[in-house]
């Protein structure tokens, strides 16, 4: 997320995540001198320093710098590139007048019931989008389509939660509002610590204290793999 200090923009990093039994926290929150590899690799040491030790999925955009840098320091990790952020990749490889038939063909790939399936569906989009003499966002529904499926390995109970960063979007929405009403920051730190403080309210409130997962589900299905290795 990007703030307008005085003179040139700040990138704030965060993190937010779901524990064990199914809350949300926030989890990690600094300055960034801008949203590139070096900033991310430390963002990420400093939340393992902290104790996020291991972590089952990270959920963003395609940020490269973040997706490079997991393998160092979560590389037991999935990531699931957001699946909203992703049509918004290709409705810009597509004519205004054609992005409502396109957004139905690309929320049909997610409406599958498996991975396979929505692997299958991929191609019947990317074919009708080569008839509709759109190519460039045929080959990037071709090539970067997996990326968004990754939410297929957890229970079919959380993936509406899991095949896009919405929840997050909102929070740095509300976050936005308040750093816009204030105006101009003195210098990053300043922007920093009104976004802390406002994360530290939000995750008092009942965002931070209803249940937002029902992680049984993840634990059932631990189970039957763990069951599944055994015989």
């Amino acid at each position: 997320m990007k703030i307008p200090p005085f003179e040139n923009p700040v990138s704030i990093l965060v993190a937010v995540g779901v524990n064990a039994e199914g809350y949300r926290e926030v989890l990690g929150v600094e300055e960034g001198t801008k949203e590139d590899k070096a900033s991310w690799q430390n963002f990420l040491r400093r939340l393992k320093e902290r104790g996020l030790k291991t972590a089952k999925l990270f959920i963003s955009d395609k940020c490269l710098g973040l997706v490079e840098s997991l393998a160092e320091f979560y590389p037991e990790a999935r990531h699931q590139r957001c699946a909203v952020h992703f049509y918004r990749n290709v409705w810009s490889l597509v004519p205004a007048g054609k992005v409502r038939e396109v957004a139905a063909m690309l929320k049909a790939i997610h409406a599958s019931e498996d991975r396979e399936a929505a692997r299958v569906k991929a191609a019947q989009v990317s074919a009708k989008l080569r008839e509709m003499k759109l190519p460039a966002a045929a080959q990037l529904v071709e090539t970067s389509i997996d990326e968004t499926l990754n939410y297929y390995e957890f229970p079919s109970q959380h993936w509406r939660s899991l095949r896009t960063n919405n929840p997050l979007e909102r929070l740095m929405r509300e976050i936005r509002r308040r750093t816009r009403a204030v105006g101009a920051f003195p210098d990053g730190n300043s922007a920093m610590i009104l976004v802390a403080a406002r994360l530290r309210h939000v995750a008092g409130s009942q965002w931070g204290q209803k249940r937002y997962m029902d992680m049984s589900h993840l634990n059932a299905a631990k189970l039957v793999e763990t069951q599944g290795q055994a015989a």
